[in-house]
């Protein structure tokens, strides 16, 4: 699956063969080419993947994009975690497996 992320066109320069952007993706700024969305001006929203801007976007529409990746994200570190701390308690109170010995005893302890 491919993710397009929207952030803010907060530099354009024209300079070279390429028209680009430095785009603002809350607080991560990142070059991206503006080739496929030439009438993108200073401090428009754009889809940016794979370093390309693939279309343009109204502040609301991105303000929802973002929220609703944030929340993607929440939930996955959540889930993440939670399945973490299964797998920790899960471990700790496991018996040893029938397949592998026993942990020798430690030293100085009597069997």
């Amino acid at each position: 699956m491919c993710l397009g992320i929207p952030g803010k066109v907060v530099e354009i320069n024209d300079d070279g063969p390429l028209r680009m952007a430095r785009v603002d993706f809350g607080g991560v700024r990142k070059e991206a080419c503006l080739a496929y969305v030439p009438e993108v001006v200073l401090g428009d929203y754009v889809i940016v993947h794979v370093g390309f801007a693939i279309s343009q976007l109204d502040e609301e529409e991105a303000m929802k994009t973002l929220e609703m990746l944030r929340a993607i994200d929440a939930e996955g570190v959540a889930m993440e975690l939670g399945s973490m701390a299964d797998e920790a308690a899960d471990s700790s109170s496991a018996a040893p497996s029938a397949g592998l010995p026993a942990a020798p005893p430690a030293a100085g302890a009597s069997a």
